[in-house]
């Protein structure tokens, strides 16, 4: 079977696996915050405290036609303190519940666009953050940055506080493709927050870019990456498009369905690209990851401790990881718990002095040794398994797309494009549903 066969066939709406059981299946019946802050608490002490911390800071000053992220779109920039405050509230009622101070190993700043908040808003709130904890030995802070509005003086604020990652959203340099998407930003911009940032000492710069986006083009993902080049950026995260329009509403509708590429074509970009990349010296890390030799995360791939949790790929693999903020996702390997999506109320419940949690999953033991197997295949394509789901691993053994024998899978270079569909026979939940159609974007 050609690729373009493969590709018919495995394309099917399916999970990109940030966690296992994925969010459509959780147990939301059955849990509480009272169980979250329980199973917290217990793996917060065979833990040793290490904590990972997200926190969404979801304002955008213009809508990103592409973007499934909750957000609010506002130039009112006296939402600022305001929000930042009651993420400082909700820290505190947290540290109020752990047993100790906790050991803080990594910090992501995510969106939104993070870089909405002013410099000073910022440092202001991260060192209201960290009087609550004390530092790890080896420190991860990050955060996602907007080219167009990421300052000299953004980069330095957060440096000043032990930031040494960035990560600049690019998408396309296409210009009919950014204005299809609403992300309008030329390549000077780029050009020069990743000037910035290596100046100001930034040790690993990521650029974010996208294919099978509206009206891409073979040519324009070939310049788009050979400008991506050009700058060097340390890693680069290349993802596929996931059109949920069902789940995001008018936001992923500023084009029409005709307009965006699918299947082999859509494949082929991220094909093509990935040649680039690896001509360039970069390295595939995982899925839809490349670094260079000299990054921390291309080094936990060769080391065999690359992780993967909400945040995406990362070196940091502390099994509690606190997300702050409206919509954040917490996960401390036994439980699941998201906060509230809508900014109003989630600022209510925090001064009222209530954690803000709305729905969540208490693992069982089944389902820890199965995200265990998906984590696996996600980070090192491949895992120990008990045999279940044969005729499916003897389709993808057909296939030329992995091997197993009765105790381990190894997937084959040929089968990372779909990756996710194996991970799909792993998924017990996944297969008490009758279709994935309209919960999952499509998997290659």
């Amino acid at each position: 079977m050609n690729e373009s066969e493969l590709i018919q066939k495995y394309d099917v709406a399916g999970p990109r696996y940030t966690s296992y059981p994925t969010v459509p299946f959780w147990d939301v019946d059955t849990f509480s915050a009272e169980i979250w802050k329980h199973r917290l608490q217990e793996q917060f002490r065979t833990s040793n405290g290490l904590v990972s911390l997200y926190i969404h800071l979801p304002f955008c000053e213009s809508l990103c036609t592409f973007c499934g992220c909750h957000k609010r779109i506002t130039k009112n920039h006296g939402v600022e303190r305001k929000y930042l405050e009651a993420v400082l509230k909700e820290w505190q009622l947290y540290l109020d519940y752990l047993p100790e101070r906790p050991n803080i190993a990594e910090i992501h700043l995510g969106g939104g666009t993070p870089t909405f908040f002013s410099p000073e808003n910022l440092q202001w709130f991260l060192k209201q953050l960290l009087v609550g904890g004390q530092l790890a030995e080896n420190i991860d802070f990050g955060f996602e940055g907007h080219p167009n509005n990421t300052t000299a003086e953004h980069l330095k604020a957060l440096h000043e506080l032990g930031f040494r990652r960035v990560s600049f959203g690019v998408q396309d340099y296409d210009w009919q493709v950014q204005k299809a998407i609403h992300r309008i930003q030329p390549f000077a911009n780029v050009e020069r927050a990743t000037r910035q940032a290596r100046e100001m000492g930034y040790t690993s710069v990521s650029h974010d870019l996208v294919y099978g986006l509206p009206f891409q083009t073979m040519q324009g993902v070939e310049e788009t990456i050979q400008k991506t080049i050009e700058l060097q950026p340390d890693r680069i995260s290349y993802y596929s498009y996931a059109h949920v329009p069902w789940i995001k509403g008018t936001g992923q509708r500023g084009f029409q369905e005709e307009d965006i590429p699918k299947g082999a074509t859509k494949r082929a970009f991220y094909e093509r690209g990935r040649d680039l990349l690896l001509k360039a010296g970069y390295t595939e890390i995982g899925m839809d990851h490349f670094a260079l030799p000299h990054d921390s995360l291309y080094q936990a791939m060769r080391e065999g401790t690359l992780h993967r949790n909400f945040m995406g790929y990362t070196t940091t693999h502390s099994e509690v990881m606190i997300g702050l903020g409206a919509s954040s996702i917490s996960d401390c390997w036994t439980a699941f718990a998201q906060n509230e999506k809508d900014i109003d109320v989630y600022l209510d419940k925090v001064n009222q002095g209530t954690l803000p949690v709305i729905k969540g999953h208490a693992l069982s033991a089944e389902d820890v040794r199965i995200r265990q197997q998906i984590l696996n295949l996600m980070c090192h394509f491949e895992t120990e398994w008990t045999p279940h789901s044969l005729d499916m691993m003897d389709d993808f053994k057909k296939d030329g797309l992995l091997t197993y024998t009765n105790e381990r899978v190894v997937i084959f270079d040929s089968g990372r494009a779909f990756i996710r569909n194996i991970c799909m026979a792993f998924d017990e939940k996944l297969k008490q549903r009758k279709t994935t159609e309209r919960l999952f974007s499509k998997t290659v």
